[in-house]
């Protein structure tokens, strides 16, 4: 019986593998025939902040509105799951990788502009926030100061209404662009961009972002580039920024701030396998080196255990935990 059972193990698997290989079959030849660079078992330690998480199936980069269009029709009809990838940032990939097909939007989706009214900014979704960033203060246009510094993309941002030094994407946001999971174009503003506290209308959907408006203000250059180097000395000299993470762990709890609370518990340095909460800023966990998605996830509980016993208060996980086996 127990050779029985782990012959029909095995062939349980080969079929499994064989669905798998027929479902990438259609997807292959999509990404081919729309000239897509896609990479197989490419590992996702090489794509994230965090420098953590297995292979993903399909990585690919469309670098067209065409493109992404094409690939999202080509993995409907294969059924295969798949997920949009900003710059790896906020991001804890499963130790198992990432099943399906993930989208790294390229190519075009990297363009910043100057709208005609001279303060708008146009930045495709893939583009680093250090590039629109850098675009508006050599312009001269204030208002992204706050962002000088965050390590993600522009559609990351916008998709988490992310911020830090007072300021969030919510107060420059005017428009999104997006491209719904059946190809279909469309867009959003004003309150239907549905703007909180780390969250937008776009969190937790299946549409992607594929491009925002700015809307900045006229300013000096010099006293944007200043403000901006102001705030990166204070990353640098409060935050693990020479080490590996996915940023802020926690969302900062209604009594306080996360940090100051997991110092009060005495948790700076602790350590599971190769994750360690940093000694600079209790904030942050960073992989001290050949780190897991489970040495990470471990600690997260430890940490949200300890100050829930000794402070009362239960900590929320802001960073997205992805892949096979995280549910």
């Amino acid at each position: 019986m127990q050779r029985f059972a782990l012959l029909w193990e095995s062939l349980r698997r080969m079929a499994t593998a064989l669905e798998t290989y027929l479902n990438f079959e259609g997807l292959d030849r999509a990404a081919q025939a729309l000239s897509v660079r896609s990479l197989a078992q490419e590992p996702m330690a090489l794509h994230t902040t965090f420098k953590i998480g297995g292979p993903a199936d399909r990585l690919l980069f469309p670098e067209t509105e065409e493109q992404l269009a094409g690939l999202l029709q080509a993995v409907k009809e294969s059924g295969l799951p798949w997920l949009a990838l900003g710059n790896g940032s906020n991001l804890l990939v499963s130790d198992l990788g990432i099943r399906g097909a993930v989208l790294c939007l390229s190519g075009s989706f990297k363009k910043v502009e100057l709208l005609p009214d001279g303060r708008t900014l146009r930045a495709g979704a893939g583009a680093s926030l250090a590039t629109a960033c850098a675009f508006a203060r050599d312009r001269g246009l204030s208002g992204l100061e706050f962002a000088w510094g965050i390590p993600g993309s522009v559609g990351g941002a916008a998709y988490m209404n992310a911020g830090a030094y007072g300021g969030e994407m919510k107060d420059v946001l005017k428009k999104a662009f997006h491209i719904s999971a059946s190809g279909e174009p469309g867009s959003a503003a004003g309150e239907a961009l549905g703007l909180s506290y780390r969250k937008s209308r776009y969190t937790g959907g299946t549409d992607i972002v594929t491009s925002v408006e700015l809307a900045l203000a006229p300013g000096d250059a010099a006293q944007v580039a200043a403000r901006m180097e102001e705030l990166m000395a204070r990353r640098k000299e409060k935050q693990p920024y020479d080490q590996p993470s996915a940023g802020s762990v926690f969302k900062r709890p209604e009594n306080g701030f996360a940090a100051a609370l997991i110092d009060q518990c005495g948790l700076k340095g602790r350590r599971v396998g190769g994750a360690r909460v940093s000694e600079k800023h209790a904030g942050f966990i960073v992989n001290a080196g050949g780190a897991t998605c489970r040495d990470v996830l471990e600690l997260i509980e430890i940490i949200r255990e300890t100050v829930k016993q000794r402070t009362g208060t239960l900590l929320e996980c802001e960073v997205r935990v992805l892949g096979e086996g995280m549910g």
